[in-house]
């Protein structure tokens, strides 16, 4: 006989008034892919300074979550509020503007092969201001130092290892001096070592440009270590949040099999 589980009802996540909540409000938002609904109803409060963690198993929608935020891709319902902005329904100029307030490390690092690191970091600086190209140079250079690649800068992307592609793209995404840093899978396919150091890059640079940072992960030691808070996303909604020692307490079924890495559980194997 198939074991059924007692899950416990989703968090509350309404903002009392997203047009004054100071942060991120997503509401009720839902996605679907041809046949494949990836968010259902999606509902998630993310305050301003904190770095928040959302864990979950891979294919939940994790990242799509993300680019929702930032509007790369369109709810089929819901809405999304940062700082008191509508951002689903915001015109071309002011989506532009909001968007110059985030920064967005990619799983994948997505820089442009063709291009050395410098002008990678560079681009957005030549596409949203009117800085002189010495300026610009000096300010991706000034972003390189602070995630430790000095001296990397007229490489291409070709000749990085890939932590130092992950550093590279961490550097792009704050040379806007962002208020809010999305991280898409930051410890992926690196080992423990270089997993650990880009760790300690999200703390210090939450720490000193005092950012937002919303990290998408299935990586727990990162997430233990980082996180201010965390959400747990599956089937479509999220269905927990709460602090570390929240989180490596609870008695919560799904979070538990996750953080155990259990095969048996409300959440399946495959």
């Amino acid at each position: 006989m198939q074991q059924t589980w007692d899950i416990p009802p989703p968090p509350d996540q309404r903002a009392p008034d997203p047009a004054t909540f100071n942060g991120i409000v997503v509401e009720g938002v839902s996605k679907s892919f041809g046949p494949k609904k990836v968010l259902d109803g999606t509902d998630l409060l993310i305050h301003k300074g904190e770095t928040l963690v959302i864990i979950g198993r891979s294919g939940e929608g994790k990242s799509v979550l993300l680019k929702h935020i930032v509007r790369l891709l369109e709810p089929d319902a819901g809405r999304i509020w940062a700082e008191g902005h509508e951002v689903s329904a915001l015109e071309h100029g002011p989506l532009m503007d909001l968007r110059k307030r985030f920064g967005f490390l990619f799983q994948g690092a997505a820089l442009f092969d063709s291009m050395s690191i410098c002008k990678n970091i560079g681009l957005m600086l030549e596409e949203h201001t009117d800085w002189p190209r010495r300026r610009i140079r000096e300010r991706a250079c000034e972003c390189l130092r602070q995630v430790g690649l000095e001296g990397a800068e007229d490489k291409l992307p070709s000749e990085l290892s890939g932590g130092m592609k992950k550093r590279a793209g961490l550097a792009r995404a704050i040379v806007m001096e962002p208020q809010y840093i999305l991280y898409d899978e930051p410890t992926t396919g690196l080992d423990p070592i270089t997993s650990d150091a880009i760790n300690d890059l999200i703390i210090q640079l939450q720490k000193e440009l005092g950012v937002t940072s919303i990290v998408v992960t299935h990586d727990m030691p990162s997430a233990f270590k980082i996180a201010d808070r965390m959400a747990m996303l599956s089937r479509g909604r999220i269905v927990f949040t709460g602090t570390v020692d929240e989180v490596r307490t609870t008695t919560h079924p799904m979070v538990r099999q996750f953080i155990e890495g259990r095969s048996h559980g409300p959440l399946g194997a495959f």
